[in-house]
């Protein structure tokens, strides 16, 4: 492990000299999430555990006023790449991306985790989105995949010059972070938002593609629509996801049958409220169904304090009500404090 995170430190210290040259020197920088959680699950989910959750460590910058790019390697665990990316930049209007980045699929997945508010992702952004193991039978890839990407911002409007439509599509391998394509198919991801007036954006999501392990391909074909607004420190979000296809799981090879609905669901609601210049609450109901009814909802109600102590750190205090239907007892709660900081 030592090694490996050492080459991957290399890595990106070469990269970030070999562009010295460029219209602006590298950026480097990092950041780390430390966590205590507690919880009155019974067994291995249970007790109290103070963990890392993250360390990151990234190099950005540009070669000539035209081109950005990123390389974020995570350190923790088994240390590996997360994003690395060139972008030609030259134009608002249309922007080509290419390497490995966020998937343009939900409000939400391309959020920083120290800008969610609640400490974590959705569940349905967690499992639809691929931010942790996705639904299908993907390994988890933090809501990422490779690829190429364009996007750009038509039509200013009003004084500000906020652009009213946004838009991304990509086409991408499918198989997540640092994996070859197994297939000839690729993924068509995209997203159209409109933004009537600054800090407000409504917009529409769509994901077609598919995920094969070994002999069996399963369909990963889904949509999102949702709207959020962030203006003086005031935060809202709220998202719909339905999804189809099975997951490899349901695949019974003897009988060439498949079990399970073939459909899930999820949506969620999230508000940020500022109390004062470092206190922000933050309060949201978050809803999953993996088989899309009521049998397998997992029911999610959160309340959060977050203390800014400076813009590189914030301390976070959240409770968490779970209604799980698809444990035996489906009712339990659970307290988080979480150690945000950056460099």
């Amino acid at each position: 492990m030592k090694r490996t995170l050492s080459i991957l430190l290399s890595a990106i210290l070469l990269c970030a000299s070999q562009f010295a040259g460029a219209q602006t020197a590298p950026k480097i920088g990092g950041y780390a999430i430390t966590t205590l959680k507690t919880s009155d699950v019974e067994g291995a989910n249970g007790g109290e555990a103070f963990s890392v959750r993250l360390i990151r460590f990234y190099v950005t910058g540009k070669i000539t006023p035209d081109f950005d790019y990123k390389f974020q390697a995570q350190l923790n665990g088994t240390p590996h790449m997360r994003d690395y990316y060139l972008e030609w930049v030259k134009y608002p209007q249309f922007r080509v991306k290419v390497g490995q980045f966020k998937r343009p699929f939900t409000y939400e997945n391309p959020y920083n985790p120290l800008d969610l508010g609640l400490g974590d992702y959705s569940l349905g952004v967690r499992s639809l989105a691929a931010i942790a193991a996705d639904r299908c039978g993907a390994a988890t890839a933090g809501g990422r995949d490779q690829g190429v990407q364009i996007q750009g911002d038509l039509l200013p409007l009003g004084e500000d010059g906020h652009r009213l439509l946004h838009y991304q599509i990509g086409v991408f391998n499918g198989n997540g972070i640092n994996a070859a394509d197994n297939n000839a198919d690729k993924d068509l991801i995209g997203t159209l938002q409109l933004q009537p007036f600054k800090g407000l954006s409504v917009g529409a999501f769509g994901w077609l593609g598919n995920w094969k392990s070994g002999d069996v391909t399963v369909e990963r074909n889904r949509w999102s629509v949702g709207a959020k607004y962030d203006k003086d420190n005031w935060t809202a979000r709220a998202e719909f996801i339905k999804a189809y296809g099975h997951k490899v799981s349901e695949y019974d090879a003897q009988t060439d049958t498949w079990s399970g609905t073939g459909v899930a669901d999820a949506f969620y609601v999230n508000c940020g409220v500022p109390v004062n210049s470092f206190l922000k609450i933050f309060v949201a109901y978050d809803q999953y169904r993996d088989q899309g009814n009521e049998q397998t909802r997992h029911s999610l109600y959160s309340i959060a304090a977050n203390f800014r102590l400076h813009k590189n750190l914030l301390l976070q205090f959240s409770y968490r009500y779970h209604e799980n239907r698809l444990l035996a007892d489906p009712y339990y709660n659970e307290l988080w404090f979480e150690a945000f900081f950056r460099f």
